[in-house]
């Protein structure tokens, strides 16, 4: 069983109240600052859900391939180069629209349904030549639509200030 502390009081900030006129102070004290609250233009609901929207498109990805028979080695190498050109558009799309840190988990969910349910059909993780290839293009397809998120950023920073 956990034990939680009890919870914090709310404290109000002390807020100093200028003089009333008349007043031996000689001085008034400054008027407290407000602060506006906008929406910062970075904090969207599409960085939040990017990862487990990425994860849902691989796994239809990974379904309409199976689907459609075009997964595997057995079946014509051609086959499994569409796939990985697929799914590194999928991990391309989905690592510019979420955070720049889970690009590396955006790359490794797309590997997985890729070498999983494309290359070996039966769900097995394996790391072999096919295996590597697969996952260092989805790696770079990912770095590449993370930089370009950033640098479209950067660049409605520097137009709005």
């Amino acid at each position: 069983m956990a034990v939680f502390p009890p919870p914090l009081p709310f404290h109000r900030p002390h807020i100093p109240r200028a003089p009333r006129p008349g007043t031996p102070r000689s001085r008034a004290l400054p008027r407290p600052r407000t602060v506006r609250r906008t929406a910062t233009p970075g904090r969207t609901l599409a960085r939040d859900l990017a990862v487990p929207l990425g994860a849902c498109a691989a796994a239809l990805l990974a379904t309409g391939l199976l689907l459609t028979g075009r997964t595997g080695h057995a079946t014509h190498p051609s086959h499994t180069a569409v796939a990985l050109a697929g799914f590194a558009l999928l991990t391309l799309l989905v690592s510019a629209l979420a955070r720049p840190l889970l690009m590396p988990a955006v790359a490794l969910v797309s590997w997985m349904f890729y070498d999983g349910f494309v290359l070996h059909q039966r769900s097995d993780l394996a790391f072999q030549q096919p295996d590597r290839t697969g996952l260092l293009v989805l790696l770079l397809a990912g770095a590449a639509g993370a930089g370009c998120a950033a640098a479209v950023r950067s660049l409605r920073r520097r137009r709005t200030s």
